[in-house]
């Protein structure tokens, strides 16, 4: 019973195909943790080096926005591996979009390589 309750506040989210790294399978689970806070945990499967892009770049930075409407560069995959990447944090604040681009420098303040993928959680919330 106690794993049910564990998972009974946390989300499951697909991304949409991209149309970039269309063999990439990006997952999003988030779990709202004590009032604010959500821990958001992002996989890649499948995703390709962004050195391997047609543009080739050398990060994959992912942003995520507020209900405020404010975008933040809030890090960036891990590579484990060639098949799986992952992100884990913890926001102060429920995100409603989470962005992935391709870029050259990982902190930037505002995306400008290639978008990978956009989640928007405004229009997936049941």
């Amino acid at each position: 019973a106690l794993i049910f309750i564990l998972n009974s506040c946390s989300e499951t989210y697909e991304f949409p195909v991209s149309k970039v790294t269309p063999a990439a399978d990006i997952t999003a689970e988030i779990k709202e943790q004590q009032d604010p806070n959500y821990l958001v945990t992002l996989e890649a499967k499948n995703l390709a080096a962004p050195e391997r892009l047609e543009k080739p770049k050398k990060n994959y930075v992912i942003w995520v926005m507020s209900k405020k409407g404010t975008l933040r560069n809030v890090g960036h995959f891990n590579q484990e591996n060639a098949v799986k990447s992952t992100y884990t944090a913890s926001f102060p604040y429920q995100p409603m979009e989470i962005l992935i681009t391709a870029e050259d420098e990982e902190g930037g303040c505002f995306p400008d390589g290639i978008e990978i993928s956009r989640l928007n959680l405004r229009k997936n919330k049941k």
